[in-house]
């Protein structure tokens, strides 16, 4: 077994790999990453996604992290990110911020700093996926667009004390650093 050192590292756990139509997430009540349903409308990730480990998003759920990637990685990866974007959307539960990440170890894109070097093409197709892939569904999306790396940073930042207010409501103790599970729902 290695260690890679990532406890001091912003990670994201991988749910979904890019390119895919399976909805996956990870359940805590078995500790396993399970497939939640079959995308309907014919469109796939156009990147990684998941969410980023000991961090709450406003809607309730673990902030979601999208990681661009030069190749996809599998559901249940783990990987060390830095924050570049910020994807505003709104769902049927609400806002539904989303965190535009880089993997750190990943030479394709760990120069990217800013929104400003996410492709413009891979922002049309990220806009695009997240504007249409609920609709067969019967679910409502409502795209809010996209925002700079300081309102992704500001996002982050509220995600630590919303997992904090979240596990002290509950009472449950923190996940162990690093590890590879959703925080309790």
């Amino acid at each position: 077994m290695a260690d890679h050192h990532l406890e001091s590292q912003l990670l994201a756990f991988i749910e979904i790999p890019k390119g895919s139509r399976n909805k996956y997430e990870y359940d805590e009540g078995i500790g396993q990453v399970v497939l939640d349903r079959f995308l309907s409308s014919s469109t796939v990730y156009p990147t990684d996604y998941g969410y980023l480990i000991g961090y709450r998003g406003r809607d309730g759920d673990p902030l979601d992290a999208l990681v661009c990637v030069s190749e996809a990685t599998f559901p249940g990866c783990v990987i060390a990110v830095k924050p570049i974007a910020l994807f505003k959307m709104h769902d049927e539960k609400g806002e539904d911020d989303k965190i535009v990440c880089v993997p750190t170890h990943d030479p394709g894109w760990n120069t990217a700093e800013t929104l400003d070097d996410i492709p413009n093409q891979l922002q049309r197709e990220i806009t695009h996926f997240f504007s249409v892939y609920k609709q067969l569904e019967g679910k409502q999306v409502e795209v809010d667009g996209w925002r700079p790396r300081e309102e992704a940073l500001d996002v982050i930042e509220a995600g630590k004390r919303l997992q904090a207010e979240y596990e002290a409501e509950r009472g449950a103790l923190s996940p162990p650093t690093g590890a590879p599970s959703r925080p309790p729902e």
